[in-house]
């Protein structure tokens, strides 16, 4: 394999990594505001 096609294996990888972080940012953050949704409706 070239260089070139190297780099854009690891080019695909990083954006493949990055996005699947980021997927699992924002279902860590639904589960968070799903239960401080809940504690605030159990202590109001």
């Amino acid at each position: 394999m070239t260089a070139v096609t190297w780099l854009m294996a690891a080019n695909a990888a990083l954006w493949i990594g990055l996005g699947l972080y980021v997927a699992f940012l924002a279902s860590a953050q639904k589960r968070l505001e799903r239960r401080m949704a809940q504690w605030e409706a159990d202590h109001d």
